[in-house]
């Protein structure tokens, strides 16, 4: 079993890049994808030479070659708006959604956003009927502010 392992360490490392690369999608910020470089250079290397240490050596030079010269062109690339970017729930704010239950002024009531279904109140004075499409102006914990469109 050690022998068909050592005879074929690139599968290893064709496997190790696709491991990194499914981990990286769940990341994105293109440092993991690095380690896959590392290893698909790696995967290369071996098909020249069955030893291992300078497989690993050939891993570990791309991989730190890639973290300083591949990733910050991703990140440049994939990533504008640097710290200006908005994720995950502030994402939402300007955003567009259509009211599935009645929201009265100083009550609460249901936007639909993507899908997503959110507690919401009005900014206005005049309550805001199903069916209407809304803008998200602010967002507090789970319950967000809509204006009418």
């Amino acid at each position: 079993m050690i022998e068909y392992f050592a005879q074929n360490l690139w599968m290893a490392w064709v496997l190790i890049s696709l491991l990194c690369l499914v981990i990286e999608l769940t990341n994105g910020d293109f440092f993991i994808m690095c380690f896959a470089i590392g290893s698909a250079v790696a995967t290369l290397v071996s098909c020249f030479t069955d030893n291992l240490t300078i497989q690993i050596i050939a891993f570990a030079l791309a991989t730190v070659l890639s973290i300083f010269f591949i990733r910050p062109v991703a990140l440049k690339y994939f990533h504008k708006g640097g710290e200006q970017r908005s994720s995950n729930a502030e994402a939402l704010i300007g955003r567009i959604g259509k009211v599935t239950e009645k929201i009265e002024v100083g009550g609460h009531g249901c936007v639909k956003i993507d899908g997503d279904y959110w507690k919401a109140k009005t900014l206005g004075k005049q309550d805001i009927e199903i069916g209407m499409s809304v803008r998200i102006v602010k967002l507090e914990s789970i319950i967000v502010t809509v204006e009418i469109i």
